[in-house]
């Protein structure tokens, strides 16, 4: 199993426009950016793609332009399934697994699209191309929102998609002898938001939860570059 970080930004990403902060100073001088969060999973020469943000066109083509085998929705915001529109004219539309409430929302935007839509619950493993996924709650209110776990033989990965750190116990008893864990942090750990956890947050959960490594995603331009344990655009992550 292999896993890109397409992006690691939030719904604004990075360079914010208009924003002359030093995050966004130094991202339109160097090129470095943080695309809308979404990952790019392969296994046995499958590819699923989780989160269709409104980079998708370009996340592809930066990426070798993989031909997307099915998708997977966290929940319905903008930023993490409005990009499921780039399929049209480009491949065969790919079929969707989304918990219900979130199936049923970002399919009728996309009702003009004829493609397969498979309703997965919370806490149920499923399979797909060797890849067991474990979709769990989170909280980030309001939106009804998944996490995920992936496992491949020996190989545990979890992504928390957006939440605050308050995670439902079951959902955290999932997440144990993680071989990788990517994390919502939005913001700066001085800065408190609801319905997201700030860098301290996701810090903190990562040190309960003692996986062998943890980045952090979804991040705001308000995030500096450089400190320990941030995600970048294009990181990659090898399994067995």
């Amino acid at each position: 199993m292999k896993i890109t970080l397409l992006g690691t930004g939030d719904a604004i990403g990075t360079p914010k426009v208009g924003c002359d902060c030093p995050q966004c100073l130094r991202a339109k001088a160097t090129g470095t950016m943080r695309l809308r969060t979404s990952l790019l999973i392969e296994n046995e020469g499958s590819h699923i793609l989780i989160d269709s943000t409104p980079d998708l066109r370009q996340q592809l083509l930066l990426y070798g332009s993989p031909h997307i085998d099915a998708v997977i929705w966290t929940h319905g915001h903008y930023d993490h399934f409005i990009g499921f529109g780039e399929f049209y004219r480009v491949q065969d539309i790919p079929p969707v697994f989304a918990a219900p409430p979130v199936l049923d929302y970002c399919a009728g935007i996309f009702r003009f699209l004829n493609f397969d839509k498979g309703a997965i619950q919370p806490y149920e493993p499923f399979t797909i191309f060797g890849i067991t996924i474990t979709p769990f709650m989170v909280k980030h209110p309001p939106a009804f929102t998944c996490g995920m776990l992936f496992e491949t033989g020996d190989s545990r990965v979890g992504f928390t998609s957006d939440t605050n750190i308050a995670l439902p116990e079951r959902s955290l008893d999932l997440l144990t002898d993680l071989d990788l864990l990517l994390l919502d942090a939005l913001v700066p750990s001085d800065i408190s938001i609801h319905k997201h956890m700030n860098y301290l947050d996701a810090c903190t959960l990562a040190e309960r939860l003692s996986p062998e490594d943890y980045r952090c995603v979804h991040m705001s331009h308000l995030l500096p570059w450089d400190l320990p344990h941030l995600g970048t655009d294009g990181e990659t992550f090898e399994f067995p």
